[in-house]
């Protein structure tokens, strides 16, 4: 049966669905959004008194996250809204908490626009914040919990943020920038350790939530920004800020297309901090879905709440695919996942046949989502593509343009490598400092090369800042990357680029090995039987692990 079709008898969820669509454009779009939030479960069956109080919280909030909290608590009231380290949270307490927090806040003068900065790994408090930030109106800034005490300062100068919430774990890091942001900055700590019996430096969130007003806020007249500090860069990072999108058409459109649906559990291992981990706490709350995280990232951990929770949805990034595929085949044999509908990959590239390997374990469960911090998302691979074309970022999903351009600008054939570039409605509106990424025809760089293949699937073929001329042809790391880690003694490698006098350039490869005997002549032979010559590494180094960020990114600038 049409959903849509369907969703249009359903009490109320006309109302609702326009209500929330806003400006589309075409008036055809409306439809088709409609279609993918049937679909995805967002407009179903609802109990006229309860679809009142949703309508009135959906005015109140329009497409914030905190729309999205009043709802779930409106329709699921203390069914498990979250589940953390410390238990379990329902849809209403979470409502009410921050609610409370958000009031707390704009007690100890915390207003409408002010920067909150949140430093915390994966727990209660980063979502108390995050969600009482947005009925604030507040400009919210997540810390990379990777950084180093330098960064932290710096990001603390520039982006002068009004409070500062924090993990008590990075309380020496953030010593320096506890100097640099003055006495007007208000310290709070999210996770404190209490069993160590020592009191917390600072008010804990948890303090503020108990003491504040269970009232609900008033809306503010802006809606929340949120800003992504970007990864991978030298020097200090960027701010990437977006606010709440105007409608739900984009978001309606990734639903559908990542394969999630609403009322069922998630868990979300990648770092609430990262952009990947991020949206699925927004998608998760806005389909009153059960949300689950761990403070830190545990291969088998991550196995074990995923089945004891019996979540349909893993939010992961590539490392992470791979740590856990590399546990004993004793351990993985442990767990069926037999709940498991979708394994959600972003973050950073998805090595050579990794997506395949998992799908042989757990079934046909991976999309990769393609994207950056600044355009947001840009295609998506259902396990049919990456099936079909291993490695392949997917198809642009409705409402996304994608186009490859030549260095004048100019559009390329299929097949043909070229620059990146993406437009949809939750791109970002420019850095915190300053500056944005090259434009071309209202589309953003993604900062990588690819190309489409006879399908229109696309597949990155580097970082367009990676790409060397060795002898006069054009390489990219990502393809030698991709080809190393698919040998059967190569747990992982890195490829860079160095200066050579005879050609240039040359690759030089950093290989981890899983124990197995490789030499450097046997890494080497391994590329040229399988691409071309110009495309052998001149120089093999191995490495017991390579460096890596946070969020799982090879830090290449640390390899010469």
């Amino acid at each position: 049966m049409d959903p849509f079709s369907t969703a249009k008898r359903l009490p109320g969820v006309d109302r609702i669905a326009r209500l929330n669509i806003g400006k589309l454009g075409a008036l055809g779009d409306v439809p088709a959004v409609m279609k993918d939030l049937a679909e995805v479960g967002i407009l179903h069956p609802i109990r006229p008194d309860k679809l009142g109080r949703v309508l009135l919280e959906l005015r109140r909030w329009g497409t914030s996250p905190a729309a999205g909290i009043a709802a779930a608590a409106i329709e699921r009231g203390d069914d498990p809204g979250l589940i953390d380290e410390l238990g379990t949270l329902g849809f209403d307490e979470l409502h009410e908490r921050s609610n409370r927090l958000a009031n707390a806040l704009l007690e100890d003068g915390v207003k409408p626009g002010d920067g909150v900065a949140i430093m915390c790994r994966n727990h209660r408090w980063f979502v108390d914040a995050t969600l009482a930030c947005a009925k604030i109106g507040a400009s919210v800034l997540y810390m990379n919990t990777g950084f180093a005490g330098p960064q932290f300062t710096g990001v603390v100068e520039r982006e002068e943020p009004r409070a500062l919430i924090y993990d008590d774990e990075f309380t020496e890091l953030l010593s320096e920038a506890r100097e640099a942001g003055g006495d007007d900055l208000r310290w709070y700590v999210g996770w404190h350790d209490s069993d160590q019996g020592e009191e917390a430096k600072d008010t804990t969130v948890e303090e503020l939530i108990q003491g504040g007003s269970a009232d609900t806020p008033s809306a503010p007249e802006e809606s929340a920004r949120f800003i992504i500090l970007t990864s991978g860069t030298t020097g200090l990072p960027k701010g990437a800020q977006r606010s709440a999108p105007e409608n739900l058409g984009a978001i309606a459109a990734m639903l559908s297309k990542l394969g999630l649906r609403a009322r069922e559990t998630t868990m979300i291992a990648a770092p609430l901090f990262h952009a990947w981990g991020f949206s699925h706490l927004q998608m998760s709350i806005a389909l009153a879905s059960t949300t689950v995280v761990q403070r830190r990232f545990d291969p088998e951990g991550t196995l074990k709440a995923t089945e004891e929770n019996e979540a349909s949805v893993l939010v992961v990034v590539p490392v992470m695919l791979q740590r856990i595929l590399q546990l004993p085949a004793e351990t993985l044999d442990k767990y069926e996942l037999s709940n498991l509908t979708v394994t959600a990959v972003s973050g950073s590239a998805l090595p050579g046949e990794l997506a395949t390997k998992w799908m042989d374990r757990f079934g046909d469960n991976v999309y990769n989502l393609y994207g950056s911090t600044e355009v947001a998302y840009a295609t998506i691979a259902s396990p049919k593509d990456l099936r079909e074309a291993p490695g392949t970022a997917g198809l642009p999903p409705r409402g996304s343009v994608v186009k490859i351009y030549d260095e004048d600008g100019e559009p390329v054939p299929t097949g043909k490598s070229g620059r990146i570039f993406v437009g949809n409605e939750l791109k970002f509106e420019g850095y915190t400092g300053g500056g944005g990424k090259d434009e071309i025809d209202g589309l953003l760089s993604s900062g990588d090369v690819g190309h489409f293949d006879d399908e229109g699937r696309l597949f990155i073929d580097g970082r367009d800042d990676e790409m060397i001329v060795s002898g006069g042809e054009n390489v990219f790391p990502r393809e030698v990357e991709d080809l190393l880690s698919d040998h059967e003694n190569v747990k992982e490698a890195a490829v860079i680029g160095v200066d050579d006098e005879k050609f240039g350039q040359r690759l030089k490869a950093f290989v981890v090995t899983d124990g197995g005997e490789l030499s450097e002549d046997d890494v080497k032979s391994f590329v040229k039987k399988n691409l071309a010559n110009y495309k052998v590494p001149r120089e093999v180094e191995f490495l017991d692990s390579l460096p890596r960020n946070a969020t799982g990114k090879v830090l290449k600038r640390e390899l010469t």
